[in-house]
């Protein structure tokens, strides 16, 4: 699922996507730009709190820089409204259409649904909050997120640039080079998944993720090395919550107008949306 509408030596092509993603994008950072003056004034009168993440962000960009002797903020406003934007996509979007999917999937597949839901009124009961030690225990829930994340990656790509001349697989790339790696085609390979790739199967995490595919790694929705997402364990843990809270309270289905078309936006969204019917316990 490469995104057609970026070619090599264009910019930004003017379609009817391109566009409207583009205004969203100068709308978010508008916005983001407003929020950050504001704050930067009230630290400036000393009326800001600052227990939050931008304030917490603010405050170590200003110690940095007067420890660093420079006369000029180590992070500029850009470099903070892109490390909002990172943090929103990554905090709440990535995690809300894995939710999504996962519901869209036990959907399909409602034995996996009973599993799943068996095993958080094993683990909780049926009113009882979720909470972290329970969160450990949920063996069915993790294997089937899992999958889901394989299946359905929020980001279905991960480009990397090179810094200096590289060796990889034999080819030298000079510096400047972008690599694009599709998680999504590695994640629906045959030759490393098994002839069943393209299908739900939970089960081939059941001894982990180590052991789930023929090569390792070939797993990676939260990317790989030194620049793994750092967010990643919050998230399963995020959303093995919310999916066992829906779990104890409702039983679900697709309504006959779902249409699955999987699209890639900035994350991998169902097309026509997600339309569920829930159905309480």
């Amino acid at each position: 699922m490469i995104n057609t509408l970026y070619l090599p030596g264009f910019r930004f092509l003017p379609t009817r996507l391109n566009r409207r993603i583009k205004a969203n994008a100068h709308e978010v950072e508008e916005l983001l730009r407003g929020i950050v003056g504001k704050r930067e004034r009230t630290m400036k009168e000393g009326r800001a709190s600052n227990d939050d993440l931008l304030g917490l962000l603010m405050e170590s960009n200003v110690a940095e820089t007067k420890q660093a002797g420079n006369s000029r903020p180590i992070m500029t406003m850009g470099d903070i409204i892109g490390e909002l934007k990172l943090f929103y996509f990554a905090g709440m979007d990535t995690t809300a259409v894995l939710l999504t999917w996962t519901m869209v999937v036990l959907s399909m597949h409602p034995e996996w649904q009973h599993r799943a839901r068996d095993e958080v009124l094993r683990v909780f009961g049926n009113n009882n909050q979720p909470d972290l030690d329970g969160i450990h225990q949920l063996k069915i829930v993790t294997m089937i997120l899992y999958e889901v994340l394989r299946l359905y990656p929020p980001v279905v790509q991960l480009d990397r640039q090179t810094h200096k001349e590289i060796e990889l697989g034999g080819v030298t790339y000079p510096p400047g080079v972008i690599l694009s790696l599709p998680i999504v085609f590695i994640h629906h390979d045959k030759d490393v998944w098994g002839d069943d790739a393209g299908e739900f199967r939970p089960e081939r995490f059941a001894d982990g993720i180590s052991r789930a595919s023929k090569d390792s790694p070939a797993f990676f929705p939260f990317g790989w090395g030194p620049r793994i997402c750092v967010g990643q364990n919050f998230a399963l843990v995020e959303a093995k919550m919310a999916l066992s809270s829906i779990l104890q309270h409702f039983s679900f289905g697709l309504s006959p107008s779902y249409t699955h078309a999987p699209f890639p936006v900035s994350t991998l969204q169902p097309e026509h949306g997600a339309q569920i019917m829930l159905k309480k316990l």
